[in-house]
C-alpha cells in the first residue's frame, strides 16, 4: 500500500515570488491522480518537493511505500548518458549510489590493477548485490527486450541520445511499472510517445495496482487514465489546489459550475458588505443627533467588523489570458505540391497536393518520417525560391530525399520545433527578443511588446530569459514569434506536447481562425480531431490519406 499526503505546502522562488501558497491534497492508495494546471503554476516544482529533490518553505509531505520517479528530462537526453544510466535514474537512492560506485571502480580497474583498486571493485560488486542490483538487472533485461528489442547486456552501454524521445520514455516507464516501487511520480510521461505508446500507458496505468501521481496535458490520457484530478490554481499568494474526485469527462463542467458558484457567493458577499457599511453610516449620522442611537451604531460597527474578519468567500481562480492570434495571409491556391517524394530510408515515394487553408494532421508512429517531412517543408521545400525561406532564424537540418516538394507562390513557412531548440533565443529575455526584432519581423516598443506577451499569458515572464521558461511557456512564445513574422504556412511539430489545457484550447481556436495553411505532426488524439485532412505515414513506408484519424494502423493495413 502506498499513499501521499501533501499538507499546506508553501514555496517561494529565489526572487521572493510565492509559487505555491498552501497546497493540500491526498493521493490515496492505488489511485491514479493527475496533477494539472497552467504552465508555470508549479507542478514540476511540487513533484520535486514530493520527491525530496527540493525543500518546501512551509508545510509537510508524508508518504508510504517505495517511490519511483520519472523526471521531466526523460525524452530529452542528449548528453553522454547510457541506457544503463537512464534505468539507474529510476532506481532507489541506495541503488543509484551503488551503481555510481561500480562505474567509478570499473574505470579505475581499466587504469590500474593495484590490489587496493581490486579490493574497492570487489566491495562495489558486493554493495551492488546487497542493494538488489542483480535482481533489478533481471527486470531490466525484460524491460529492454520489450522497449528496445534487445537484452540489457547489449543495450546497457548504448548512448541514451541514440534513442528517440519516445523510446527513452517507454524504456523508463517500462522499468518503473516493472520495478518494485509501489508509488510512482511521473512528470509528463506521455510526451514523445506515439499513440500506440499512449494507449499502452493508459492500459498499464489502469491495470497496475501501483499508486500513481502524474502530470499531463493530454486530454485523452486524462480522460482514459485519471481517476481523480488535482488542479494547481495560481493566486496572488501562490497556487492552491482544487481536487476533482472524478475523471476528466466530468471535470470541465464541474470546474465551470464551481467557478460560477464562487462568482455568485462573491457577488452576495459584496452586496452584504455594501449594506452593512450603509447601515453603519446611517446609525453614525443618527447617533450624532440622538443619544439613543449610540448603542445601535456600536452594534452595527461590531457586526461589520465581524463580517470583515470572516473575510470574503474563496476568490475565483486566476485564469491565464491566452489569446493567440495567427494572422497568416493570402497565397496561391496550391500551398504544397509533392511529386514522387521519398525521404531516404524512411518512406516510399508519394504524391499529394495541399491547398490554401487546409488543416492537415500528419499521423504515424515514431520514426516513420513525419518530422523529417516537416523539416523539408520548413526549409522551403526541395527547390526553394527566396520567398519560401523560413521566417525563423535557426538552422534546419538537411533531409536526404528523392523527388520534389514545392511551395506555392507567396507561401512563407513558419516552423515550430518539438524540442523547442532555439539557439538564437538562448540567453535573451523575451522583451529583448521582441524589441530587437529580426529580418522577418520589426522590432517592438516596450509597451507593444508587453501587450503581445500578455496576449499569450507571458506578461509575467517579460524579463525572463527564454531558456528559463517552462516547456509550455517556450511553446507559446515560439507561436507568438510565428504570428509576428507573418508566416502563411504553419508547420507544427507536436505543438500541444507542453501546453496546458487552457493554452491547448487557445491554440485550437487560433488555428481555426488562421488565414493560411496548417500542417501539424501530432500524437494528441483530442487535438487531431480539430483537423479536416489526415496524412498517415505508415509503418510499411507508405504515405496515404485517411478520411479520419488513424491510430490503430495494423487494423487499417488489414482492412486495406
Amino acid at each position: 500500500m502506498a499513499h501521499i499526503d501533501v499538507s499546506d505546502i508553501h514555496y517561494f522562488l529565489s526572487d521572493g515570488t510565492q509559487l505555491l501558497g498552501g497546497v493540500t491534497f491526498k493521493v490515496t492508495s492505488g489511485s491514479k491522480t493527475a496533477l494539472i494546471g497552467p504552465n508555470g503554476a508549479g507542478k514540476t516544482t511540487l513533484i520535486k518537493i514530493i520527491a525530496g529533490d527540493i525543500k518546501a518553505d512551509e508545510g509537510a509531505i508524508s508518504r508510504s511505500g517505495g517511490m519511483g520517479i520519472m523526471r521531466q528530462f526523460v525524452g530529452q537526453v542528449r548528453d553522454e548518458s547510457t541506457v544503463r544510466d537512464l534505468l539507474v535514474s529510476t532506481a532507489s537512492a541506495d541503488l543509484a549510489k551503488a551503481a555510481k560506485a561500480m562505474d567509478e571502480t570499473e574505470l579505475l580497474m581499466m587504469e590500474s590493477d593495484d590490489e587496493k583498486v581490486q579490493m574497492r571493485y570487489a566491495q562495489a560488486i558486493i554493495d551492488w548485490g546487497d542493494a538488489g542490483g542483480y535482481e533489478l538487472e533481471t527486470a531490466w533485461d525484460k524491460v529492454c527486450m520489450t522497449a528496445l528489442g534487445v537484452p540489457f547486456e547489449r543495450a546497457a552501454h548504448r548512448l541514451a541520445s541514440s534513442l528517440s524521445g519516445g523510446e527513452q520514455k517507454r524504456l523508463v516507464l517500462e522499468a518503473l511499472f516493472e520495478g518494485p516501487d509501489e508509488l510512482l511520480l511521473l512528470d509528463e510521461p506521455d510526451n514523445y510517445l506515439d499513440v500506440p505508446g499512449k494507449r499502452w500507458l493508459e492500459a498499464t496505468m489502469n491495470e497496475s495496482p501501483k499508486t500513481v501521481l502524474f502530470i499531463s496535458h493530454d486530454r485523452e490520457l486524462l480522460n482514459n487514465a485519471a481517476s481523480r484530478i488535482v488542479t494547481l490554481e495560481p493566486g496572488h499568494s501562490g497556487a492552491t489546489a482544487w481536487i476533482h474526485g472524478g475523471a476528466f469527462g466530468t471535470y470541465v463542467d464541474a470546474r465551470r459550475e464551481r467557478n460560477e458558484r464562487f462568482e455568485e457567493l462573491r457577488k452576495r458577499w459584496d452586496e452584504e458588505h455594501v449594506k452593512l457599511k450603509e447601515l453603519v453610516n446611517m446609525y453614525k449620522n443618527k447617533a450624532a443627533f440622538r443619544s439613543d442611537m449610540a448603542n445601535r451604531y456600536h452594534a452595527a460597527q461590531t457586526r461589520l467588523a465581524k463580517f470583515l474578519e470572516a473575510g470574503p468567500p474563496q476568490a475565483i481562480p486566476l485564469e491565464q489570458n491566452v489569446n493567440m492570434r495567427l494572422k497568416g495571409g493570402r497565397t496561391a491556391k496550391r500551398a504544397i505540391v509533392a511529386k514522387n517524394l521519398e525521404l531516404t530510408g524512411l518512406m516510399k515515394p508519394f504524391s499529394n497536393e495541399i491547398w490554401f487553408g487546409d488543416r492537415v494532421a500528419i499521423l504515424g508512429s515514431n520514426g516513420s518520417g513525419k518530422s523529417h517531412f516537416l523539416r523539408l517543408l520548413a526549409a522551403g521545400g526541395t527547390d526553394p525560391e527566396r520567398e519560401h525561406l523560413p521566417v525563423s532564424d535557426f538552422e534546419i537540418a538537411e533531409v536526404p530525399h528523392e523527388g520534389t516538394v514545392k511551395l506555392g507562390a507567396r507561401i512563407r513557412p513558419g516552423f515550430f520545433a518539438q524540442t523547442h531548440s532555439r539557439p538564437d533565443l538562448m540567453g535573451r529575455s523575451l522583451l529583448d527578443i521582441l524589441h530587437r526584432g529580426d529580418e522577418h519581423r520589426s522590432g517592438m516598443a516596450r509597451e507593444a511588446a508587453s501587450g503581445a506577451l500578455d496576449g499569450y499569458g507571458l506578461a509575467g515572464q517579460a524579463e525572463q530569459k527564454y531558456d528559463s521558461l517552462s516547456g509550455g511557456q517556450q511553446a507559446r512564445f515560439q507561436i507568438l514569434l510565428l504570428q509576428l513574422s507573418g508566416a502563411t504556412l504553419l508547420l507544427l511539430d507536436e505543438p500541444t506536447d507542453n501546453l496546458d489545457l487552457h493554452s491547448g484550447e487557445a491554440l485550437e481556436k487560433a488555428i481555426d481562425s488562421f488565414e493560411g495553411t496548417v500542417l501539424a505532426v501530432t500524437h494528441d488524439r483530442w487535438f487531431a480531431r480539430s483537423f479536416d485532412r489526415f496524412l498517415v505515414f505508415g509503418s510499411n513506408g507508405k504515405v496515404y490519406e485517411s478520411p479520419e484519424p488513424v491510430w490503430d494502423e495494423a487494423r487499417v493495413q488489414r482492412e486495406r
